[in-house]
């Protein structure tokens, strides 16, 4: 488990500044031999921050190098990703064997508001190899329609992308 500012994701490293904490909690040692296999299976979201009164729920993907391969649709797979992570936030603010992770979990639901971010990152040129771009305007409208009570917001993004307000860098 990563807490700090500073958290990489494949080849993304995330800088985030002015934030109460940060981690990679598909990284959890909870999440990893806990609670992944309930249910038949969960899924995560890569990234959770904390500051302020706000929780913010980060997927990343970056399709740069690879192509997306997956039947099911990008904004059903974030939906059920968000949906499965809150779970296992509320379960490890119980169960988890490892403090640290209890006390992040205890922090992150404690908050005012939940946000969700898709960080995606689509080839800069258009190729035959990677085909039809995604439309991240109808992608963040499905996503409003799926996590309405989640986040009735939530933001796709990318490098370029990114708004100050949100107080934090992408390299890689």
């Amino acid at each position: 488990m990563t807490f700090g500012t500073t958290l990489t994701e494949g080849s993304l490293t995330f800088d985030f500044a002015d934030v109460d904490s940060a981690t990679k909690y598909d990284d959890w040692s909870f999440y990893r031999n806990q609670f992944n296999s309930a249910f038949g299976g969960t899924k995560a979201v890569d990234l959770i921050l904390v500051k302020n009164d706000k929780t913010v729920l980060i997927e990343v993907k970056d399709y740069r190098q690879h192509r997306r391969t997956k039947t099911i649709e990008l904004g059903d797979e974030v939906a059920q990703k968000v949906r499965d992570t809150l779970a296992g936030l509320v379960a490890a603010k119980c169960n988890a064997n490892d403090a640290n992770e209890r006390r992040f979990a205890r922090q992150a639901l404690a908050k005012q508001q939940l946000s969700v971010i898709l960080h995606l990152e689509q080839p800069a040129v258009r190729s035959r190899l990677f085909g039809k771009p995604i439309d991240t305007t109808n992608l963040q409208l499905k996503l409003k329609q799926k996590l309405k009570p989640v986040d009735a917001h939530p933001e796709v993004v990318c490098q370029r992308t990114l708004r100050p307000a949100m107080d934090w860098t992408v390299r890689g």
